[in-house]
C-alpha cells in the first residue's frame, strides 16, 4: 500500500482528495499549509506527495525544492491552476515530476498517482515471493491454492513488506510506513500484526518469509 502526502489549504479540497485516494486503498496523510507539510515530511517517508502550488508557509516548489535538498526521492506532483510555460518550468525546476490543473477530477488524480508509482521500480502489479501471490488491485491474497483473507491493515502490511524484500524494519519503522501519522497503534501493536500475518500466510512445511531480526526488527524473505 503506497503511503501519499496531500497538502492544500483549501479544506474541502484537501478532505475530497483524502476520501478518494483512501477509497482507492491508498494510506493518506495530509496537511492545510506549507508549514505542516514540511513537518510531515521531516518525519515520514512517503511514496507520492501532491502539493498545492499556492499555500500559507511555504508554497509547493519551496516545499520541493527543500524536499529535494534533503535527499527526498518520492515522486511529487504539483496541484495548480497555473498554466504558462515558465510557471511549469519553476515547478519542473523546483523537482516536481508532474503536474495536475484545478479543478481536480479524481480518476485523473488516480492515473496521475498510478504512474507515479509505476515509474518507481519498487512498485508493480501483482507482487510474488516463492508460492504467495498478492494483488493490490484486487485485493487479494494467495498461497499456492489457497486463498487468504486478510485484514486491512495486514493486507498493508504484508504489501509493504513485499515491496520491500530483504531490508530489516524496526516495529517503530513499519508504524511510520504503513500507519498513518496520527495513529495510536503502538509497536507492541505492530508486533501482534506480524504474528498474526505470519499465522495467515505461513506454510506448514517452509519457513516464514517474514523472519525476525533479533533485537532489531523484521526482514521480508523472498527466496
Amino acid at each position: 500500500m503506497a503511503k501519499i502526502l496531500v497538502a492544500d489549504d483549501e479544506k474541502d479540497l484537501r478532505n475530497a482528495m483524502v476520501i478518494a485516494l483512501e477509497s482507492q486503498n491508498f494510506l493518506v496523510d495530509s496537511a492545510a499549509d506549507g508549514v505542516a507539510a514540511l513537518d510531515l515530511l521531516s518525519v515520514s517517508d512517503y511514496d507520492v506527495i501532491v502539493l498545492d502550488w499556492d499555500m500559507p508557509g511555504a508554497t509547493g516548489p519551496e516545499i520541493c525544492r527543500k524536499y529535494r535538498s534533503s535527499g527526498g526521492k518520492a515522486a511529487v506532483i504539483i496541484l495548480t491552476g497555473k498554466r504558462s510555460v515558465e510557471e511549469k518550468e519553476e515547478g519542473l525546476d523546483s523537482g516536481a515530476d508532474d503536474f495536475l490543473t484545478k479543478p481536480i477530477h479524481h480518476r485523473e488524480l488516480f492515473a496521475r498517482v498510478r504512474s507515479a508509482l509505476r515509474r518507481s521500480s519498487s512498485f508493480s502489479d501483482v507482487l510474488e515471493a516463492d508460492d504467495l501471490v498478492l494483488d493490490p488491485a484486487r485485493h487479494s491474497c494467495r498461497r499456492g491454492e489457497l486463498e487468504i483473507e486478510l485484514l486491512p491493515k495486514e493486507f498493508a502490511l504484508l504489501e509493504f513488506f513485499m515491496r520491500h524484500p530483504d531490508t530489516v524494519f524496526s516495529p517503530e519503522a513499519l508504524l511510520e510506513r504503513v500507519w498513518p501519522t496520527d495513529s495510536e497503534t503502538s509497536p507492541d501493536m505492530i508486533r501482534k500484526y506480524v504474528s498474526k500475518l505470519r499465522d495467515k500466510v505461513d506454510s506448514k512445511d517452509k519457513p516464514s518469509l517474514i523472519r525476525t531480526v533479533h533485537g532489531v526488527g523484521y526482514r521480508f524473505q523472498k527466496k
